[in-house]
C-alpha cells in the first residue's frame, strides 16, 4: 500500500544501511490481508442487499448470488467470517486504529452506501469516503510502527506536530479520484442504472455529473502540491505530477462540455484508469530523502564535502580571529 510506503520512514532501505529504523513488512503483511478480507466481507454484504438490482444490469447480472451458485446463508457466513478476520488481523497485526478505520468501512459501504444507492445521488460522496479510508489505514499502520507516545488514534491521525496531514492528502486523492472515474464508468451504463432504480447523476442530472467529474479532477493538482509542502515527497513531484494531471483535466473538460457523448466519457474513464497508478508511482519514486538516503548508503558520506565544511570553518575563525586582533592593534596604536 503507497501511503504506508510514503511514510518519512526510510523502510525501503534495511535498518543496516541507515540509522532510520525501517518499517515491518510483517505489519505490511498483515495490513494488506486484514484490509482485503474487510473489503471482501464489504463486497458480499454488498450482493446480499441488492441481487434483484444486479440482476438488471450487464456488469453484475454474473454474480455468485444473482445466478444462484451460492447461497445466501453461505454468502453471509462467509461475509461474517472475512469480516471477523479482517478486523481482528488489523487489530493485533498493525494497531486498533487500523481496525477501526476497516471495520468502519464495512459498516459505511454496506451498511450505507448501499441502501443509499436506491434513494438518493449523493450515495456517490459516501461511497467516494470508502475509496478515501484505505489510505489512511495505510498511514496509521506506519505512523504506529514509529509511535513515540501511546499510539492513540489521535497521535496517528491528528498529530500535534503536523506529521498525520500526508495520511489525510492521500486519503483526498483516493476520495476525489472516485468522481472523474465513476462519473464517466456510470455514464456507459447509465441506462441500466435508470432500470435498476439506482440513482446516479449519469442519468437524474448529466449536466452535474460532468461538473463533479471536472471538479474533482482539479482538485488533484492542490493536493499534489500538498504531498510536497508536507514533506511527504520532493517538491519534484510536483512537476512531474503535472502532466497526469492536466491530461485527466483535459478528459474531464471535454466529458462536462459533451456530457459525456463524442467519446468523451471513454477518454475520461481510461484517463482515470491510468492517472491514479501514475500519481502513485511518481509519489514513491519522488518520496523525500530517499534517493539521498540511497546514495549515501551506497557510497557512504561525502568525505570531501564534510573536508570542505571543516575547512571552511576553520578559515572563518581565522579570518574572525584575525579581524580582532587588528581592531586590537589600531585601538593601541591610537
Amino acid at each position: 500500500m503507497a501511503p504506508y510506503a510514503l511514510y518519512p520512514v526510510p523502510e525501503m532501505l534495511m535498518p543496516t544501511m541507515t540509522e532510520t529504523p525501517s518499517l515491518s513488512p510483517l505489519t505490511l503483511l498483515f495490513l494488506t490481508t486484514g484490509t482485503a478480507l474487510c473489503s471482501a466481507s464489504a463486497n458480499t454484504l454488498n450482493m446480499l442487499y441488492e441481487p434483484s438490482t444486479d440482476a438488471k444490469m450487464t456488469r453484475t447480472r454474473n454474480r455468485p448470488l444473482v445466478r444462484g451458485l451460492i447461497s445466501n446463508r453461505a454468502a453471509a457466513l462467509f461475509a461474517a467470517l472475512c469480516g471477523a478476520a479482517g478486523v481482528s488481523a488489523l487489530y493485533f497485526g498493525v494497531n486498533p486504529t487500523v481496525s477501526f478505520l476497516g471495520l468502519s468501512n464495512i459498516v459505511i459501504y454496506a451498511g450505507i452506501y448501499t441502501p443509499l444507492k436506491a434513494v438518493t445521488s449523493f450515495n456517490t460522496w459516501v461511497g467516494a469516503v470508502v475509496g478515501g479510508i484505505p489510505p489512511l489505514m495505510g498511514w496509521a499502520a506506519a505512523a504506529g510502527e514509529a509511535a513515540t507516545k501511546d499510539g492513540s488514534w489521535k497521535e496517528l491521525l491528528l498529530a500535534s506536530d503536523g506529521s498525520s496531514i500526508g495520511g489525510w492528502l492521500l486519503g483526498g486523492l483516493l476520495f476525489a479520484w472516485q468522481f472523474p472515474h465513476f462519473m464517466a464508468l456510470s455514464w456507459g451504463v447509465r441506462e441500466e442504472y435508470k432500470a435498476a432504480g439506482l440513482r446516479m447523476l449519469a442519468w437524474t442530472n448529466p449536466a452535474r455529473n460532468g461538473r463533479v467529474a471536472l471538479r474533482y479532477s482539479l482538485v488533484f493538482f492542490p493536493l499534489c502540491f500538498g504531498l510536497c509542502a508536507a514533506g511527504v515527497t520532493d517538491w519534484y513531484f510536483a512537476l512531474t505530477s503535472t502532466p497526469l494531471n492536466l491530461w485527466q483535466a483535459r478528459e474531464a473538460y471535454r466529458f462536462w462540455k459533451y456530457e459525456g457523448h463524442k467519446g468523451s466519457a471513454r477518454g475520461l474513464f481510461w484517463a482515470s484508469v491510468w492517472h491514479l497508478p501514475g500519481v502513485m508511482i511518481l509519489a514513491l519514486l519522488h518520496k523525500k530523502d530517499m534517493w539521498s538516503r540511497a546514495w549515501r548508503s551506497v557510497f557512504g558520506e561525502d568525505e570531501d564535502g564534510e573536508w570542505e565544511e571543516e575547512e571552511l570553518g576553520e578559515m572563518a575563525g581565522m579570518a574572525a580571529a584575525t579581524a580582532v586582533e587588528n581592531g586590537e592593534t589600531t585601538k593601541s596604536r591610537r
